[in-house]
């Protein structure tokens, strides 16, 4: 279980150092810098793959935290 929930974590730091990354170019972009337009949209491109498979695993990993409660609770009105 937490193996999983270091990986979310883990995908979160590396989506929040994206973020602030990108920040520069988006501004040098806003100014005029075609060159950083072309970074910034590439990493935004990154980000929405970054935030679509965090997405995922947190999906993933609370339906594997569910099935383990349901067999948890199976085995105790077994008892």
């Amino acid at each position: 279980m937490r193996e999983t929930s270091t990986g979310i974590v883990e995908s979160w730091e590396t989506i929040r150092t994206l973020v602030e990354s990108l920040d520069l170019d988006v501004r040098k972009n806003a100014r005029g810098n075609v060159s950083a337009g072309i970074r910034a949209r590439k990493g935004l491109r990154l980000l929405k793959t970054l935030t679509a498979d965090l997405i995922k695993d947190t999906i993933s990993e609370e339906k594997r935290r569910k099935e383990i409660k349901k067999a948890k609770k199976a085995e105790k009105t077994e008892a």
